[in-house]
């Protein structure tokens, strides 16, 4: 592969992942296309690029999952190339070949590597056929007489899974064959509204399982580096919620071999880019391949800190050609992640889209706060409810954890409800300091969890937005008396010239 600079990146994606893009990027003097829904006409990521286009509607469909419209902006703009962050686009081997027929860099990996990996069950059978461990289970499964078979014969609990699933979607727990049928038969109806896949297979349930993953980098002269582990075991209806690096389960000589397992799964299937190889392990510390996820995670910014790699301008000197840097990286300390939720964890976690009408963002030693949102603006119902990524870094797991425990304290956001002392909660009980954990944590613990003290935080949150609304009222005055403006545009606090392609 010829090595190309990149000269501008449109993102089709929104919130605080499309700012995070945005930040390496002006990092590497790389201009930045945004694209936003009508919602999002006045969303964080809109602000900060150097370049905004609507895309005229509300559903994903129509917007940020809408290849004409990319594509139609992506010339009008001039961008040479693309980045997808994580969720809509980004696993669309489609809309890869589309990028390629353009003339566009994807900046992410081939579409053969995203088609290979995306068919749960044709990932397994590449990954057997490589000598990797995987889970014990069946091919997809026509009906519930071929289910009944294969269950039987791989022996209660089992899993039931959507071939083209991911995200917890289009997966059913069967303890016992007579609930086997309605499962099945839901688990294909799931598949098929979620993925427009309804094809379902079978495997061994594992129980108290840790999930583990290692992130990988690949370049395209055919390096292949893995940048250790993260723990994301503290799940909710299969949804990771927080996550750690290293894992409390993995000593050195298990870190090495899992992180040689998830290397050559990356390069048997061919693999370039960024990608996170994950993993189960079961109580007796046997690992097995889950499945290849073939875009940046979610949870990417706790292996930044340890390792001090940014992971996307990794992907973007990967998409320009560059080979990646041979020597292997070192790791340092121990970091944690929190996923920051609009939800009412004392009404079943119901989304609470609204009006922000306060925010104090956590800072401090060790403490990074990946957030698409800000005072004033309303989180539309539209989307996915995360708020932001919260971060901390510490020389070992006890002052990460404290550091996290601080910065939870310090985070308020008024007008609407947040998962926010649920997390708290969480990382405040003794089986997760003890770094005895699985998947089943939060299930198992869910009564000590529930958010009765809510109310209490809310009227800290509030007590803490009326001190803050008064010290910024006393800070404007004494700036008009200065002769100071009251206002600061926000686009001139990016320091840059921008366009708004309305």
């Amino acid at each position: 592969m010829s090595k190309k600079k990149l000269k501008k990146i449109l993102i089709p994606n929104r919130g605080e992942i499309a700012v995070r893009i945005q930040r390496t990027c002006r990092e590497l003097n790389i201009p930045t296309v945004a694209v936003f829904s009508d919602p999002d006409r006045y969303a964080l990521h809109v602000r900060y690029a150097d370049e905004a286009f609507p895309l005229n509607g509300s559903l994903p469909q129509e917007t940020y999952l809408n290849q004409e419209k990319i594509f139609a902006i992506a010339k009008k703009s001039g961008a040479d190339a693309i980045h997808p962050g994580y969720g809509f686009l980004s696993e669309n081997a489609g809309f890869v070949k589309n990028c390629r027929e353009r003339g566009i860099t994807f900046i992410g990996p081939p579409p053969e590597a995203i088609e290979a990996m995306g068919l749960k069950t044709k990932a397994r059978e590449i990954m057997l056929k490589a000598g990797v461990p995987v889970v014990p289970g069946s091919e997809p499964i026509e009906n519930t007489e071929s289910a009944q078979a294969e269950a039987d014969k791989t022996g209660y609990p089992v899993l039931l899974k959507a071939s083209a699933g991911g995200g917890g979607k289009g997966m059913r727990l069967v303890e016992k064959p007579e609930n086997l049928k309605p499962a099945f038969e839901a688990c294909r109806r799931e598949a098929q509204s979620a993925f427009g896949d309804p094809r379902v297979y079978l495997e061994k349930y594992l129980e108290k399982p840790r999930h583990v993953e290692f992130q990988v980098l690949a370049d395209s002269h055919g390096h292949v580096i893995h940048l250790y582990e993260r723990e994301c075991s503290i799940q909710r209806r299969h949804q990771k919620i927080i996550e750690e690096t290293p894992s409390p389960v993995l000593d050195e000589n298990m870190r090495r071999k899992m992180g040689e397992v998830a290397v050559e799964a990356a390069r048997v299937c061919g693999y370039v880019n960024a990608g996170t190889v994950e993993f189960l392990v079961d109580k007796d510390r046997n690992f097995y391949f889950l499945e290849m996820n073939t875009r940046l995670q979610v949870e990417h910014p706790i292996t930044e800190m340890i390792t001090g790699v940014d992971l996307v301008e990794q992907q973007i000197r990967i998409a320009e050609g560059e080979p990646l840097i041979h020597e292997t990286i070192p790791r340092r300390g121990a970091a944690l992640e929190c996923r920051i939720y609009a939800e009412d964890p004392a009404n079943n976690f119901l989304p609470s889209p609204g009006l922000i009408k306060a925010l104090t963002n956590p800072g401090g030693p060790g403490v990074r706060n990946d957030s698409g949102v800000y005072s004033g603006y309303i989180i539309p119902m539209e989307y996915d409810p995360m708020i932001s990524k919260l971060v901390t870094y510490g020389e070992n797991r006890e002052q990460a954890i404290n550091r996290m425990l601080r910065a939870l304290e310090e985070y308020y956001l008024l007008g609407i409800h947040t998962n926010i002392s649920y997390l708290r909660k969480i990382i405040s009980h003794p089986q997760f300091a003890s770094g005895d954990y699985h998947t089943h944590f939060i299930a198992n613990y869910q009564d000590q969890l529930s958010d009765s003290g809510s109310k209490h935080n809310d009227s800290i949150a509030l007590a803490a937005a009326v001190i803050l609304s008064f010290l910024r009222s006393e800070q404007q005055t004494a700036g008009r008396q200065q002769g100071q403006p009251e206002h600061t545009s926000a686009w001139k606090l990016c320091g840059r010239k921008r366009s708004m392609g309305l």
